[in-house]
């Protein structure tokens, strides 16, 4: 028997919080177990091998049978509901990259749920007919090609009553990719599917196709209409790499702006007037390269374009990779983003280069970074690497606005007593957006709105996906149920994600009124520096509610806690699996009152 690998990364947010502790279960067929495993601090397991079928079967087109083994997996974690992923595809040599992303348990639920995902096999081996429809010719529509970052998939026919999600552009590329083609074909062939796939989509946003006939999201997942794609599934590795390399490039006519209308099919069972997927692998085998494939189904007037515009980036990408020797404010900013995202994951080095300077701590940190999301760990940012940590920064910024602009904002811990739908305007809604915002990036179903004060068909469609997930009647109406649901959900978040200490060597402390480094470091019995050096900072300045790691010779028995409003010592005693007199015992109170703000020992 072959041998392929199976990796699980537990994440959310957009990756912006990894999920560590998270037990998980592999298992064949038939469910017995194979591997059970625990997530590490950046939310991973090691690789595991893998019994498969040999790579030659995925290669023939003429093979009957089924060319993989498919394997499942049961994600558990306390506080957490549970996620089963059915039917992965493991191949030959191939590595498949499977996130895991875990929704917490609301304050009144008693026990976790299941949701439960199929993946099954790759549209290529389908029998299902394309109805693929898009325009040729040159539209004009948008002005320019921008890559959709991140882009809303509708999970189901246009006209479907179903769930829209908002992915990243690259990840939803390699979802299609790993969803349409086998990963063991011939690079070349790889290459010319996934530039059709790139360019597939950049044409459906580009001609707005969808939205223009009043849908709200950018392409669906129906391989009649669009592309396959499967919202929770693995990606393999070789696809990963070309997406990484290629994302932002698309197939266009000479003389044209527009990415050209690349339909597809499998070229066997269905037949098209566009690309045949199986046919790329024969002639991959006769040595041409992607282009020339391409050109072997298209006009022969097509050229590979770039676009840089990328929205939803903190900072574009300077063009030239940055590395070590290379000095400037790119660097800095690059040097910023790493160590804010290193808060989220400490296996990240902390930089102590030179602001500016592109040194051998920076190259570590870019290093481990890379090594850490599933890119080439050479320590060179280039185009990936720099929207991979820009995207990133983004995502652990926002969900920093739980102990920073929500506050500003002034959206306290009791909800308003208005009722909003669409038309409505003012500052309760630009609290109802904020609010969404934060929740879209934990909650992978609830596209986020832009907070403009207007509740507009964009705002509705948010509301309703978190009315369907937290089963509220699916109105798109805030009412009082629904204020108290986003203010339990947007609370929740901070107290759900798993602590990432009492760790060998370092405690967790929240900083309070007050409080200085030095303070700190004195009560603890460290220095400024090493608290500085643990956490990333660059300043001596705190702020109220921050998070810090502080160097400990020794685990301590517990974690400190903060209390928030709606904490109970009973919900405290069942969220981290302990007692209440436990808890009173190691805070040294006597009561069951708690007041907003008081910190709390609780056992680890």
């Amino acid at each position: 028997m072959a041998i392929g690998y199976l990796n699980i990364q537990a994440r959310t947010a957009h990756d912006a919080v990894p999920l560590q502790g998270v037990h998980i279960r592999v298992l064949d067929a038939w469910g017995n177990n194979l591997y059970i495993l625990t997530t590490d601090e950046n939310g991973e397991t090691q690789n595991v091998p893998l019994e498969t079928v040999d790579k030659s079967y995925s290669q023939n087109q003429y093979f009957s049978g089924t060319p993989f083994v498919s394997y499942n997996v049961l994600a558990q974690a306390s506080g957490f509901n549970s996620l089963y992923i059915s039917d992965i595809p493991i191949y030959d040599g191939e590595t498949a990259l499977l996130p895991v992303s875990l929704i917490p348990m609301q304050e009144m639920q008693r026990s976790p749920t299941q949701t439960e995902i199929s993946v099954g096999k790759p549209a290529v081996a389908s029998h299902e007919m394309r109805n693929q429809e898009g325009s040729t010719a040159e539209p004009r529509i948008l002005r320019q090609v921008v890559i959709p970052n991140p882009i809303t998939v509708h999970l189901g026919t246009p006209a479907a009553s179903a769930t829209n999600v908002q992915i990243s552009f690259p990840d939803y590329v390699k979802n299609v990719a790993s969803s349409e083609i086998y990963p063991t074909w011939p690079e070349a062939a790889l290459t010319a599917n996934i530039y059709a796939i790139i360019t597939f989509a950049l044409n459906r946003v580009f001609t707005e196709w969808y939205r223009n006939k009043g849908y709200t999201f950018d392409i669906t997942n129906s391989t009649a209409y669009d592309q396959a794609f499967v919202y929770g599934r693995p990606i393999y590795d070789s696809i990963s790499r070309i997406v990484d390399r290629i994302f932002n490039e698309y197939v266009r006519r000479q003389g044209q702006n527009a990415p050209y209308f690349t339909s597809f099919c499998n070229g066997t069972s269905v037949t098209c007037g566009g690309l045949s997927q199986w046919g790329t692998v024969t002639l991959a085998n006769q040595g041409l390269s992607p282009l020339q494939i391409l050109r072997s189904y298209y006009p022969n007037d097509i050229e590979i374009a770039e676009s840089n515009i990328i929205t939803g980036s903190l900072s574009s990408y300077p063009g030239t990779p940055l590395r070590v020797g290379s000095s400037g404010l790119d660097v800095q900013t690059i040097q910023t983003y790493l160590n804010r995202i290193r808060r989220n994951y400490p296996a990240i080095p902390v930089i102590n280069d030179e602001p500016g300077a592109f040194q051998d701590g920076t190259r570590a940190a870019v290093t481990k970074f890379q090594s850490i999301f599933n890119l080439t760990p050479d320590g060179i940012v280039g185009k990936s690497t720099w929207y991979k940590i820009s995207s990133l920064y983004a995502a652990v910024t926002r969900l920093a606005e739980l102990d920073s602009e929500g506050t500003t904002l002034g959206i306290g811990t009791v909800p308003p007593g208005s009722v909003l739908r669409q038309g409505s305007t003012g500052p309760d809604v630009i609290t109802l957006q904020y609010l969404l915002n934060v929740l879209s990036e934990y909650y992978p179903g609830i596209p986020g709105p832009a907070q403009d004060g207007i509740f507009g068909s964009g705002t509705k469609q948010s509301v309703t996906a978190f009315q369907q997930l937290m089963r509220l009647t699916p109105d798109g109406i805030v009412g009082s149920l629904t204020w108290k649901a986003l203010y339990d959900a947007y609370l929740g978040i901070g107290q759900n994600v798993p602590p990432t200490g009492p760790e060998t060597g370092t405690i967790q402390y929240v900083v309070r009124a007050g409080d200085s480094l030095w303070l700190i470091a004195q009560r603890y019995g460290t220095t400024v520096d090493a608290i500085k050096r643990l956490n990333g900072l660059t300043s001596d300045l705190l702020n109220i509610g921050q998070v810090l790691k502080i160097p400990s010779s020794a685990p301590l028995p517990y974690i400190e806690y903060t209390v928030q409003s709606g904490d109970t010592l009973w919900l405290l005693a069942r969220r981290y699996q302990t007692t209440v007199d436990a808890i009173k015992q190691m805070s040294g109170i006597t009561s069951d009152l708690l007041n907003i703000g008081q910190v709390l020992r609780i056992p680890a």
